[in-house]
């Protein structure tokens, strides 16, 4: 009989996040996963008790050792890391965005995906197995204006998995990216919301721009992203690797956001 599959999922107590973990629960994975709300840490694992979860922030080397080790200690190795962790960052013109916020943008939707692989691949290649998938957007493909560090950071997330599936795949370890397009939820509103007091425009026309730009023309849901994630890190997949999916109903023409 097949032994779970072990899971860890970086910011997975809500959004995008909880979904994965979810459906990898769902389909009878022990998962874990580590995120810095230490409230909604305590909600996720009250609505599942049998979720292994921690807090701590991703973009931290020691958050990120000390989540690993303790998983590592507990179930003997890791098959599956979802690098999920990401932050909006600011919305403005290049000129007006402040360093700061440009660093804290790049270390959670960067930084981090380099943190947990260099932690969870040696596990990997000890069992000769393994998948890893990334979070990135259809930023990440097609440029943002107005977000120029989100589109930076995705963007590099592509290049860092897809240079992780060149390392790896001699080991039996795969490496795949998830490029999910407007997500319904809490975050995908602030994201509207920020960009029509930009505008100065209303934040309906800027959900009917996101829409209207694919040809499948309604936000896609968490769930349809934590499906693609779980069938990349499956037996399903096996010969998946380095690829970049897009979930988000085609995009014909990329959202383009000026003032």
């Amino acid at each position: 009989m097949d032994q779970p599959l072990r899971v860890l999922v970086s910011a997975g107590a809500s959004g995008i996040g909880a979904s994965i973990a979810e459906r990898f629960r769902a389909d009878g994975a022990k998962v874990s996963l580590c995120d810095r709300d230490e409230a909604a840490v305590r909600l996720a694992t009250q609505i599942d008790p049998a979720l292994h979860a921690v807090v701590g922030d991703v973009a931290d080397a020691g958050d990120t050792e000390r989540w690993v080790e303790e998983v590592v200690d507990l179930w003997g190795s890791v098959d599956v890391l979802v690098n999920n962790a990401g932050v909006a960052g600011p919305t403005a013109l290049v000129e007006e965005i402040e360093p700061a916020a440009w660093r804290e943008c790049l270390a959670v939707n960067v930084d981090s995906h380099f943190l947990m692989a260099r932690l969870v691949v040696p596990h990997m290649k000890r069992q000769q197995s393994g998948a890893i998938v990334a979070i990135s957007s259809t930023a990440g493909l097609y440029g943002y204006g107005m977000r120029t560090p989100y589109a930076a950071a995705k963007w590099a997330v592509i290049g860092f998995t897809k240079s992780l599936a060149i390392e790896l795949g001699p080991f039996g370890i795969r490496a795949n990216v998830v490029a999910p397009g407007a997500v319904k939820g809490p975050r995908m509103d602030r994201v509207i919301d920020a960009e029509a007091a930009q505008r100065g425009i209303s934040a309906d026309v800027v959900r009917r721009e996101y829409v209207e730009s694919q040809s499948i023309p309604r936000l896609v849901s968490p769930s349809e992203i934590a499906d693609m994630c779980a069938f990349l890190a499956s037996s399903r997949a096996s010969m998946v690797n380095g690829q970049v999916i897009a979930v988000d109903g085609n995009t014909e023409t990329f959202h383009i956001a000026s003032r």
